[in-house]
């Protein structure tokens, strides 16, 4: 009889109820989970009085071996991030990590840098409008040296053709 790798696991007996067993309500799940559930949600007790009110405050501000004593701020104490619409204070600035404000600064300095690169300003871009000028010139005598040649070999042409009739 094949019944899978989980043959002697308690998970090679499981039986899965049908879509219509559930409806049904013929399942053979047991429903522990559920009664269990509902007993807890009966259990808690509402205590009438202000005297409850006190005592329960003064149960929430006792606080376990040291923590009572000592009253300092731990920087290395995790405080929760997330915060209720109703605390969050507007007026309030948030102060930025060491890492945000290089960041933040990293990224001005390179806008401001773009900036005046783009305005012919930095030395870099003095140096590449050097570069292109020259380049350009360059090109110009390139251009006219062709220019000259082909007009050369033009003439050279007219000649051969008059020497030839």
């Amino acid at each position: 009889m094949g019944r899978g790798k989980f043959k002697s696991k308690p998970t090679g007996r499981r039986q899965f109820s049908t879509q219509e067993d559930i409806l049904a309500g013929t399942t053979s799940r047991p429903r522990t989970f559920r009664q269990k559930e509902a007993e807890n949600e009966e259990e808690p007790e509402e205590v009438s009085g202000d005297e409850s009110g006190e005592e329960s405050d003064q149960e929430t501000k006792k606080k376990k071996g040291t923590q009572g004593i000592i009253e300092i701020e731990n920087p290395n104490l995790v405080k929760p991030k997330n915060l209720k619409a109703r605390d969050v204070n507007v007026e309030k600035t948030t102060e930025l990590s060491r890492r945000e404000r290089e960041e933040i600064e990293k990224q001005r300095a390179h806008e401001r840098y773009m900036r005046l690169q783009e305005q012919g300003k930095t030395d870099q871009s003095k140096k590449d409008l050097e570069r292109l000028a020259l380049i350009r010139q360059q090109r110009a005598e390139a251009a006219r040296k062709r220019n000259e040649e082909k007009a050369a070999k033009e003439q050279k042409k007219a000649e051969m053709a008059e020497t030839r009739k």
